[in-house]
């Protein structure tokens, strides 16, 4: 067995080693406002419950470690002091992932990510429409763990009210946890289906992907597409051009010589085959053709 003694590694390797060994880890998908009211959406690892009575869920966006900076959520929940907890679950992941990404302060990551606000009853931030289960929550206390760069920050969130799709509940009103479906994250790219085990979602583009509501409108209203094939769609940073279109059409004519005839729906089709291998490329360029 090799041992580490954490003071020995770099932040980077120690944080590495504690997000692989520590997994899965449940996701709060958390949505707040700032001073000025505007949304804020962003999925945390570092989180889980604590107490029924009161109920108390707890996250921590940490300091980021490459800079030491810190995410506009923590910013947010220190000024205005509520947040909403969505849930992920498996059909809203790669939109879940796609709102990790970095816009700057002020974007909007529910439109970025394609999702839905829906107005809280009893807090301010907005609920995400698509999560199977939301809970409104009051910050009763900010936790800071440290200064440097990977420091926590324990938000201590008291549920003020919830609120769950039937979809997931049986006759008596309890959750059946195969319906529900969650997700959950663990080392690297690795995230957990609840039931399925894990898979794997790409990192959010460092140099920001245009985001579903850049997509045009046709294929983001899609009744093929799904919200993870969005999701997939908008981490992408530039759209491809018109020659590489015309080029890639003439290679896939060899396959498909049908493929200048095809309906709407059956590109739609077609490019769901391609999100299901990873080859987001491919996919645009049967869309935008």
């Amino acid at each position: 067995m090799i041992s580490f003694d954490p003071k020995d590694l770099s932040t980077g390797k120690l944080h590495g080693y504690l997000l692989s060994a520590v997994a899965p880890r449940p996701i709060a998908f958390a949505s707040t406002i700032d001073a000025e009211g505007n949304p804020n959406l962003s999925p945390f690892s570092f989180f889980n419950v604590f107490s029924a009575n009161p109920p108390i869920l707890v996250f921590s966006p940490a300091r980021r470690v490459r800079d030491n900076s810190v995410k506009h959520t923590l910013e947010n929940v220190e000024v205005v002091k509520e947040v909403v907890i969505n849930v992920v679950n498996y059909d809203m992941v790669h939109q879940a992932s796609l709102s990790s990404t970095e816009y700057a302060k002020g974007v909007n990551e529910f439109e970025k990510a394609g999702f839905t606000m829906l107005k809280s009853d009893k807090v301010k931030p907005f609920r995400v429409a698509e999560s199977p289960i939301q809970f409104e929550c009051k910050v009763n206390e900010i936790i800071k763990l440290g200064t440097e760069g990977g420091a926590g920050n324990l938000v201590i969130c008291e549920v003020v009210k919830f609120h769950i799709t039937e979809e997931v509940l049986d006759s008596n009103y309890v959750i059946i946890q195969e319906k529900l479906d969650l997700v959950a994250r663990a080392g690297g790219d690795y995230y957990n289906r609840a039931k399925k085990g894990f898979f794997e979602i790409p990192k959010p583009l460092q140099s920001l992907g245009i985001g579903v509501d850049a997509i045009p409108e046709e294929i983001r209203n899609s009744m093929i597409l799904t919200g993870n094939d969005l999701g997939m769609l908008g981490n992408i940073e530039k759209l491809p051009t018109a020659k590489e279109i015309k080029e890639f059409l003439k290679e896939l004519s060899k396959n498909h010589p049908d493929i200048k005839g095809m309906t709407h729906r059956q590109k739609h089709k077609m490019a769901r085959n391609f999100l299901s291998y990873g080859d987001v490329l491919s996919a645009w360029k049967l869309l935008l053709s």
